[in-house]
This record gives structure tokens, C-alpha cells and sequence, in this order.
């Protein structure tokens, strides 16, 4: 998120989230991350500046210490805390390295040890890394660009063109940001399904992988960090239009059974703070619903079958939750 001037919304807002990826990426303390996370999230919706910490801390998610951070910040234009961090060669350097694809926390962590802190150390020691992180070092400078919206519309359009294509019976979901109306997105997160794969039914992986291999013969996916039954990592490219070459981009495809679809889909569409809210009403109202399934809670507490769905709104209908388009879920 980008850093403005001091007292600046986005100000606020990039310090919290640079607060955040600290404490996931070095001291691995996800309670702290998720606060800080939140926090940011709560922050940059608010449709006004803030101007205080006390002003900061009606929103949900913004406690006394992350309110008495915003009073510093907006009073000197800076964190003691951060700037502490920033100057800490060993904490900024696995903080840094955690951006490159594949390479998370630990493996940071044992890089910078062996001293290793820059993309330059990374390229004359690749021999330490593995293949996913190879690939993300690789094209480092394209995966840390943004995706414009009429990137990804273009990018959904080869992808379904291709499923139906192949077969008009597949299902296929760009979820994400994308999906509720962003207009840049991190990456491309497809869900997949057909009718012939349930989770009653024995596993179908030729129905990911001809999917896969189709969009490697058209040379839309250039390069495989990993490939499973039910689950492709890797990356993509745009064809090139009038002399114009397009970044590299990181692409999943998920490939889910479609009694369990419509949950998925709902799920990997986000937002998190929109999911837990989600299934908080869900619990409230006798069920429980995961990225899987709804299923009734019985009076012992023990979860019953899953519900027939056969789309989203049947689960907002099930546990009597008023329907939201994807755009009105970001919060």
C-alpha cells in the first residue's frame, strides 16, 4: 500500500500494514499480523481523513495501542517502532525477501543467517533455492506489479473461452478482489469444476490438468510452480498486442468438487473480515459453514450432512443472510 505525506489516509494505512508484515514475517506472530491487518483494512474504507487516534478507535478492529500509534504517527509523521524495524538489517532484509514467490518466513529468516539479503544474493546463490522460488525470483519486478482490471477481464476471457472450449460443462470463477469489483488485483485465483466430479466420486485430475495443458499450448501459462490433482500454481502471460509485451503473472486454478463448488466460491471471493462475519451468522443461526460446506448444528453441537447448494445465494438463504453481490463484500 502506498506511503503518503504525513497525516495522509494511506499514511496511516501503509505504516500498519508494514507494521503487519513484520510481525508475520519475522516474528511470526499471526495474532499481531491479523490486528494490524484488520486494523488497515477498517482504515482505509473510512470515508474521511482520520484525525486522531481517539477518532481511529470507534471502528471495529482499531484497539488502544494500534489508537495511540496513529497519534504518534499523525503528530511526528512517523513510528519509533518502525523506524527501529526499518534500521534492523536482519529484520528489513527477511521482510524483504518474503516478497519473492515461494520463499516464506523460515526460509527467509535462514537466508539473511546465511547471509544472503538482496535480489543480487539470491541470483549468485540460486543453487540454494528451490524451484518455486527460482521461478519467483525469476520475475520478481513483474509479480510485484499490480494487475489492472482490464488485464484480468482479458486474462478470464482466454481462460473461459478455453473451458468452453473443451467442454461446455465446466464451471469456472475468477475470485478474488477481482471478483468484487477491484481495480487492480495481486494475482489470478480461478475456481474449477465439473458436473462428473463430487466429493462422492472417485478423483478426476485429468479435468484440471486438460485445462492445464490447453492453456500451455496457446502459451498463456508459461511456466508450473506446482501441479496436483486439484491444485495448479504457476504463471501467465497475456499474448502480446501491437508490439506491447504484458508482465508475467502468478495464476492458481483450483480444481473443486461441484456440491462443494458454490462454497468455495464464496469463500475465495472474500473478503476475510466479510467471510467471518459470514459464518459468525451462520453459528448464530444453527450452522456451520467452512470453504467446503454449510451444514445444520444439532442441538448437541454436532455438525449434521452438508446442505444441497447450487449456488451462493443458497447459502445466504439457509442461514437467512441478506444477499450481497460480490462488489458489496469487501468489508
Amino acid at each position: 500500500m502506498e506511503i503518503t505525506k504525513p497525516g495522509g489516509q494511506s499514511g496511516v494505512c501503509g505504516h500498519t500494514w508494514e507494521l503487519a508484515n513484520y510481525e508475520r514475517n519475522v516474528n511470526r506472530a499471526i495474532h499481531k499480523y491479523n490486528a494490524y491487518r484488520k486494523a488497515a483494512s477498517v482504515i482505509a474504507k473510512y470515508p474521511t481523513k482520520i484525525k486522531s487516534g481517539a477518532e481511529a478507535k470507534k471502528l471495529d478492529g482499531v484497539g488502544a495501542k494500534i489508537a495511540e500509534k496513529i497519534d504518534e504517527f499523525l503528530a511526528t509523521g512517523k513510528l519509533r517502532k518502525l523506524e527501529k524495524i526499518r534500521q534492523d538489517d536482519t529484520s528489513s532484509s527477511i521482510n524483504f525477501l518474503t516478497r519473492v514467490t515461494g520463499i516464506g518466513p523460515a526460509a527467509a529468516r535462514k537466508l539473511v543467517e546465511e547471509g544472503i539479503k538482496t535480489l543480487d544474493d539470491l541470483r549468485n546463490n540460486e543453487h540454494k533455492l528451490n524451484h518455486h522460488q527460482r521461478i519467483g525470483l525469476k520475475y520478481f519486478e513483474d509479480f510485484e506489479m499490480r494487475i489492472p482490471r482490464d488485464e484480468m477481464l482479458k486474462m478470464q476471457e482466454i481462460v473461459l473461452e478455453k473451458l468452453n472450449t473443451l467442454d461446455s460443462e465446466y464451471i469456472g470463477t475468477v475470485c478474488g478482489s477481482f471478483r468484487r469489483g477491484a481495480e487492480s488485483s495481486g494475482d489470478m485465483d480461478i475456481l474449477l469444476t465439473h458436473p462428473d466430479f463430487t466429493s462422492d466420486s472417485t478423483k478426476q485430475p485429468h479435468l484440471l490438468h486438460q485445462v492445464v495443458q490447453s492453456l500451455e499450448d496457446c502459451k498463456f501459462i508459461t511456466d508450473t510452480l506446482v501441479k496436483g490433482d486439484t491444485k495448479f500454481m504457476g504463471v501467465c502471460q497475456l499474448p502480446s498486442e501491437g508490439g506491447k509485451q504484458f508482465p508475467f503473472r502468478r495464476l492458481d486454478i483450483r480444481l473443486i468438487p461441484k456440491d462443494q463448488y458454490y462454497c468455495g466460491v464464496l469463500y475465495f471471493t472474500g473478503s476475510d473480515i466479510f467471510n467471518k462475519n459470514m459464518r459468525t451468522h451462520a453459528l448464530e443461526k444453527g450452522f456451520t459453514l467452512n470453504e467446503y460446506t454449510l451444514r445444520p448444528l444439532g442441538i448437541t453441537g454436532v455438525a449434521g450432512e452438508p446442505l444441497p447448494i447450487d449456488s451462493e445465494k443458497d447459502i445466504f438463504d439457509y442461514i437467512q443472510y441478506k444477499y450481497r453481490e460480490p462488489k458489496e463484500r469487501s468489508e
